[in-house]
């Protein structure tokens, strides 16, 4: 009877666990991650549209170079018609014959308007002194397109730098849960041991208490680990788009370590950080609009021309083409610019004040990462070692394990320590291609 319950029973298990392995790990390198992320990221979107966004008001500002041309037209009813009314005898008399004949002889009306009026025009108007402040505008709208384009290459390095830390924390942690594991069956071979211990009275409970909590102590480590994976995972699909359930990431190549000199650092990061040139090109900006401010003091001077049509005046032409100038000077503009030329300047100091202290912020920064980046090729070469030796001891464990020489419980701690070992030097692999990237973006590479 029992026979026959089990296989019912295996059978529902299998089939239960097929769908699980039916979903395939998308497979994923490094190189692919970062790619994709710079692709289907969409804030790094947002930044490239905020450029082509300032490159559009570049354009926009360049038309008010040229004439302003505006076209109008108008109908109009008129129920009530204005009239010229000229009285008999309006310019006098005129003696004829012994009488006289009065000028006009007789009253007369005549209309001004009409009842339909129609009025159609062409106007333009080409700006003269207000041409320097249009171009002074245009710098201006360049200036911006010129940070959004450097805020826009730091949006990069940054996700580069997020994917980096997420593909290289996942793997750390992949390394973290094997030693888990490891350490997990060596305290359960532990445990058994003393329990068959107890059945022979050669210990006592105190030890077997000890190894219970040292399990548990690992599987909560363990189960914390599947946590973070979990973590890790769901900000790097969010960040690369992937849309698959889980994902298998390739091991990462062993990283050519190297550094250059600080000085060259500091050479580099001094003409092409981007902060610096944000830095830079916002204080730019704020002299543009000081310069701005000062041309608003000019009278408003242009040219204008157009032609004009109507119908339904008397008293003006039907056509009526024309051209002359324009005059326009707010005084009490002149009053109140001084103070946003006063506001502007203050701007531009706060711009060259902090222009000053990113430039002592990077420079320090330079420093810090350099060290940082020798510190982590010192690493690198330490835990590269660790591993090697745990490799080459587990190959001797696994040799004696072959000929009998040695226990499980030896494999299994071997690996323990080979699977930390590894964690190690990943994490210093992490630290390395941190520092590295800190210190191309610092230097503007």
């Amino acid at each position: 009877m029992k026979t026959k319950l089990i296989f019912p029973i295996l059978t529902l298990c299998a089939v239960a666990l097929v769908p699980a392995y039916a979903q395939q790990a998308q497979p994923l390198t490094l190189e692919q991650a970062v790619e994709m992320a710079l692709q289907n990221n969409h804030l790094l979107n947002v930044r490239k549209l905020q450029v082509a966004e300032k490159e559009a008001k570049v354009a926009e500002d360049a038309i008010k170079r040229y004439p302003v041309a505006s076209v109008s037209s108008s109908y109009q009813y008129n129920a009530n018609l204005g009239q010229l009314v000229i009285e008999q005898g309006s310019f006098g008399a005129l003696p004829l014959g012994g009488t006289t004949i009065a000028l006009p002889n007789e009253e007369k009306t005549f209309p001004l308007g009409k009842h339909h009026n129609f009025n159609a025009g062409v106007t333009l108007y080409q700006p003269i002194t207000q041409l320097g402040k249009i171009k002074t505008g245009i710098e201006v709208a360049k200036t911006d397109a010129e940070l959004a384009r450097h805020e826009q290459s730091r949006a990069s390095l940054q996700i580069r730098q997020a994917i980096e830390k997420l593909y290289y924390g996942l793997l750390i942690t992949q390394k973290q849960q094997e030693e888990a594991n490891a350490k997990i069956k060596l305290a359960q071979m532990r445990l058994y041991d003393v329990e068959s211990a107890l059945l022979s009275g050669k210990t006592i409970d105190v030890n077997k208490a000890g190894l219970q909590a040292n399990i548990a102590d690992e599987e909560q480590n363990l189960l914390k680990l599947r946590i973070q994976t979990e973590d890790y995972t769901a900000d790097l699909k969010q960040l690369t788009g992937i849309e698959a359930d889980s994902v298998a990431l390739a091991p990462v190549a062993n990283i050519a370590t190297g550094t250059g000199t600080l000085d060259s650092y500091l050479s580099n990061a001094a003409t092409s950080n981007n902060d610096i040139k944000i830095a830079s090109l916002t204080e730019i900006k704020t002299q543009k609009a000081i310069r701005a401010a000062e041309q608003s003091n000019l009278p408003d001077i242009g040219l204008v021309a157009g032609y004009s049509y109507q119908t339904g005046n008397l008293l003006f032409p039907n056509n009526n083409p024309f051209v002359g100038a324009q005059f326009k000077w707010n005084i009490q503009d002149l009053v109140a610019n001084k103070q946003v030329i006063r506001q502007r300047h203050f701007l531009s100091q706060q711009a060259r004040e902090n222009l000053l202290n990113t430039q002592n912020q990077v420079k320090n920064d330079v420093s810090k990462t350099h060290r940082k980046l020798t510190q982590a090729t010192a690493l690198i070469a330490v835990a590269e070692k660790a591993v090697r030796y745990r490799t080459e001891e587990l190959k001797v464990q696994s040799d004696k394990q072959a000929s009998g020489l040695n226990l499980e419980a030896d494999i299994l701690n071997t690996r323990s320590l080979l699977a930390k070992a590894e964690a190690d030097l990943l994490a210093a692999q992490l630290n390395y291609r941190l520092a590295q990237s800190d210190l191309q973006r610092l230097a503007g590479e």
